[in-house]
C-alpha cells in the first residue's frame, strides 16, 4: 500500500495557521472567513508582524457555524447566539467541537494520483473520480494531489477491487451508503439533540453538560450496534432468499441442445 501523505494543517490542533490555511482546511473561503469576523461570529486573530494567525478554536467555531448553517440556521440566529452573556456561547460551541469530534475522528490521508492508481491497480476513470469528490471521499489538493477524506471506506473500495470488483461498482455502492447513513445520521442527530440536549441551552449548568458529554459517548456505540445488527438481519434474510431462488428455480442451458 502506498505510503498516505499528511497535510501540516489538516488537524484542528494546529496551534497558528493563515486565513488562507484555516479556508482550505474548513473547506470554506477568505471571503466568508472575513465576512464571519466582519459580522461577531468569528473572533479577529492574533496580529503578528501584519499577518493574522488563527488557532483551534478558530477551527472549531468555523466549522460549527458552517454546521449549524447547513441545518437551515441564519447568520442572524447563529449571531444572536454568539452574543449571549455568561459565556452560554462558548459552552455550546465547545459542546459541538465535541460532538464533531465524536463523530469525526478518521484523520485524513493524503497520496497522488498515481499512488492512487497503484492501489487501485490501473487508471482512474475521470467519471468515478467526480462521483468520489462528489460523496467527499476525496478532495484535490492541486498538484496532482489528493487528500482521502474518508480513509476507510477508500481502503474498502481498494480490498473491492483486489476481489476483482470494478471501482466503478464500488462507488456505486458508496453512493447507496451515502444516502442511507445520512437519513440514519440525521435520525440519531435529531433523538439526542430533541430528547437529550432540549432546547434550553443558554440556561444549562456545569452538571448539565457533564450529563449530556456522558450520553454523547454512549450515543456512537449504540448507533453503531444497531446499524450492525440491522445490516447482518437484513443481510441474512436476502442470502437466504438467494440460495433459494438459486436452488429452486430450473436454470436453462445457455448452449443449444444436441439432437
Amino acid at each position: 500500500m502506498a505510503t498516505a501523505y499528511h497535510h501540516p494543517v489538516a488537524s484542528p490542533e494546529a496551534e497558528e495557521i493563515t486565513i488562507d490555511e484555516l479556508a482550505r482546511l474548513t473547506g470554506t473561503t477568505v471571503r466568508n472567513v472575513r465576512a464571519y469576523q466582519s459580522r461577531g461570529l468569528l473572533p479577529p486573530p492574533e496580529v503578528r508582524a501584519r499577518t493574522g494567525y488563527y488557532g483551534p478554536d478558530h477551527v472549531a467555531r468555523l466549522r460549527i457555524i458552517q454546521a449549524m448553517q447547513a441545518e437551515g440556521f441564519k447568520l442572524e440566529a447563529i449571531q444572536r447566539l454568539v452574543s449571549q452573556p455568561n459565556g452560554a456561547a462558548e459552552q455550546i460551541f465547545s459542546f459541538g467541537r465535541k460532538l464533531l469530534n465524536a463523530f469525526g475522528d478518521a484523520a485524513p490521508e493524503f497520496a497522488s494520483t498515481a499512488e492512487l492508481e497503484e492501489r487501485f491497480g490501473g487508471p482512474l476513470d475521470p467519471v468515478v473520480i467526480r462521483k468520489a469528490e462528489k460523496l467527499d471521499l476525496i478532495r484535490s489538493v492541486g498538484e496532482d494531489r489528493w487528500e482521502i477524506r474518508n480513509p476507510t471506506l477508500v481502503s474498502a473500495g481498494e480490498r473491492l477491487a483486489e476481489l476483482g470488483i470494478p471501482l466503478s461498482h464500488a462507488v456505486a455502492v458508496a453512493e447507496q451508503i451515502d444516502r442511507h447513513t445520512r437519513a440514519i445520521a440525521r435520525s440519531y442527530a435529531r433523538l439526542f439533540l430533541t430528547d437529550v440536549v432540549g432546547e434550553e441551552t443558554v440556561s444549562r449548568s456545569e452538571e448539565d453538560w457533564q450529563r449530556i458529554g456522558a450520553a454523547l459517548e454512549q450515543l456512537r456505540p449504540i448507533a453503531a450496534e444497531a446499524i450492525r445488527a440491522s445490516f447482518e438481519q437484513a443481510m441474512a434474510e436476502l442470502v437466504e432468499r438467494e440460495v433459494q431462488r438459486f436452488l429452486i428455480t430450473p436454470r436453462r442451458s445457455k448452449g443449444r441442445r444436441r439432437r
